[in-house]
């Protein structure tokens, strides 16, 4: 029974061909793992290195100032259950003391 369908025609008509698929109707042929990378979407890493997933718990690594705020945050500062986004800034969060803001990843790192 096959595994996947195909990525053309989407169709449930597939069969395996040694490492890679084929489809019985459209006659596509595909391998599932750089189908399945192809759409894993990026990969976001802190300043370390390390994958962040949504729901992970980040210290800030520097101080940042922060726009119409008197104070910056400071280094050290734990920011809890991030949540990933597209764009510059990349982490979207809640600051104690500063409520919701975007951070970049590379100025925090995994905890």
């Amino acid at each position: 029974m096959p595994t996947s369908s195909c990525p053309e025609c989407r169709s449930a008509i597939t069969y395996p061909t040694g490492s890679s698929w084929m489809c019985g109707e459209c006659g596509h042929e595909w391998n599932p793992d750089e189908v399945a990378a192809a759409n894993a979407g990026p990969v976001i890493k802190d300043a370390n290195g390390n994958v962040l997933q949504d729901g992970d718990d980040v210290i800030v690594i520097k101080d940042l100032p922060v726009k119409g705020a008197p104070k910056s945050i400071k280094a050290g500062t734990k920011v809890r259950a991030i949540r990933l986004t597209d764009g510059d800034h990349n982490i979207d969060c809640k600051v104690d003391g500063f409520g919701a803001m975007a951070l970049k990843s590379e100025f925090v790192r995994k905890v």
